[in-house]
């Protein structure tokens, strides 16, 4: 557990009181990512603050108002769920390239060049990013964002969200083998010819096509065969 001095503060405020908490900034953010089942070691001091640099303890009565009751650890988990949390400038760090990535991936499986209707590739939507210098916001899920995002990309580099339906046919020795990888994907149609070749039709993202044949290909030893349906 952390020392007061490298504690963060945890926050909540209402009906103009607010409400101050000293707690772990590694347990805090492994418990509010989820990687933390529980509640233990994330308390650094045993008091709730309405000021907690000042030192100045909240009345014992407005606690009971604002939450219903006194108890501190009731009181950490509403916090943390419902209230601010400081992140350290490592932790802002981390999380902000976090949400980078979770929005280049998007971008990457979801998006193609409507010039050649092929996916980009990952140094072209970065250095996008970079051109359009895109800043992205550490609290926000990356596709919250993306919408803006897109909307600055633009004007620097073409993009097309479009789904594209394909059809493909698996030779028997590798029907099973590959079932449950096009599953994953989602099977629209199948089927299994009596010679026991898989036939389906999948919808994917236009972005996801490159990613889509290398893995039937590595699957099937190149013995797939797929074709694109127009609309």
């Amino acid at each position: 557990m952390a020392t007061l001095d490298k504690a963060i503060i945890a926050s909540y405020e209402k009906n103009g009181k607010r409400f101050e908490l000293y707690v772990d900034p590694d347990m805090t953010y492994m418990y509010t990512e989820g990687r933390k089942p529980d509640l233990k070691n994330i308390l650094v001091a045993e008091e709730i603050y309405s000021d907690a640099r000042k030192a100045e303890k909240a009345k014992s009565e407005d606690v009971q108002k604002i939450f219903g009751t006194t108890d501190i650890m009731n009181i950490l988990d509403f916090i943390l769920k419902n209230g601010e949390v400081q992140l350290t400038t490592e932790q802002r760090k981390k999380k902000q390239e976090e949400k980078y990535k979770q929005i280049v991936a998007i971008l990457l499986k979801e998006a193609i060049d409507p010039r050649t209707n092929a996916p980009h590739t990952q140094h072209r939507i970065e250095s996008a990013l970079e051109e359009a210098k895109i800043h992205v916001d550490p609290f926000k899920d990356g596709r919250e964002q993306l919408n803006d995002i897109i909307k600055a990309l633009r004007p620097i580099i073409p993009l097309k969200f479009e789904k594209v339906k394909i059809a493909v046919k698996v030779p028997s020795a590798f029907g099973y083998k590959t079932y449950g990888t096009l599953k994953s994907y989602g099977i629209e149609k199948e089927e299994w010819s009596k010679n026991g070749d898989l036939i389906v039709v999948v919808e994917i993202f236009g972005g996801m096509q490159g990613e889509f044949y290398d893995k039937l290909n590595k699957l099937t030893n190149g013995m797939v065969e797929t074709k694109i349906l127009t609309k």
